[in-house]
């Protein structure tokens, strides 16, 4: 099934036969170890709040964040929502793992660009269209140096946007700096 980004990927189904919209993540229960491991994903971070502000002022996106993806839920230990940004109900620092795009990031360990939702058959249907209003998104996954995929660094908007190459170089680009901030953290843990 072609998902309209260049690539190929493999459609989960239900034993019923019905389209899962959230992949099935079969590194969840050892993403969930690593996380415990680092002290990620079960509270704010005033560091990683100061990092998904950054995000939102490259890619110049009203909300942005740093999303931790667990076994049922999502973390984002790091988020931001610009003073103008229109009112909704985005951003919120948990969401139902099938909310969102960000656990298909993870699933894919590839990023991801939708510059509208709405073209998608299979996003479109997400909750977060309908209970949030995101029209558009691009992220890029935090694989640290175990080969875990921890989560995402991700930018939306309530209207559809045009992130074009450079903005998926970008993202990219935020996710290889954050992992050294993780990583320089876990170093101190260890000689601390």
């Amino acid at each position: 099934m072609g998902w309209g980004w260049g690539e190929t990927a493999v459609t989960y189904y239900e034993s019923t036969g019905h389209l899962l919209l959230t992949p099935v993540d079969r590194e969840a229960p050892a993403r969930a170890v690593r996380l415990r491991e680092l002290g990620l994903g079960e509270r704010a971070d005033t560091e990683l709040d100061a990092f998904a502000r950054q995000i939102a002022e490259v890619l110049a996106a009203p909300y942005a964040g740093v999303n931790f993806v667990g076994e049922e839920r999502q973390f984002f230990a790091g988020l931001h929502h610009a003073p103008d940004a229109p009112a909704s109900g985005y951003p919120a620092r948990v969401l139902p793992r099938d909310h969102g795009y960000c656990p298909h990031v993870v699933v894919r360990r590839r990023a991801l660009v939708l510059e509208d939702v709405r073209d998608f058959a299979r996003f479109a249907g997400n909750a977060v269209v309908d209970e949030s209003g995101v029209r558009s998104y691009v992220g890029a996954p935090l694989i640290d140096r175990t080969g875990a995929v921890l989560g995402t660094v991700c930018a939306v908007d309530v209207e559809p946007r045009r992130w074009g190459l450079k903005g998926l170089a970008t993202a990219k680009s935020l996710a290889a700096d954050l992992l050294e901030i993780i990583h320089a953290r876990e170093d101190t843990l260890r000689t601390g």
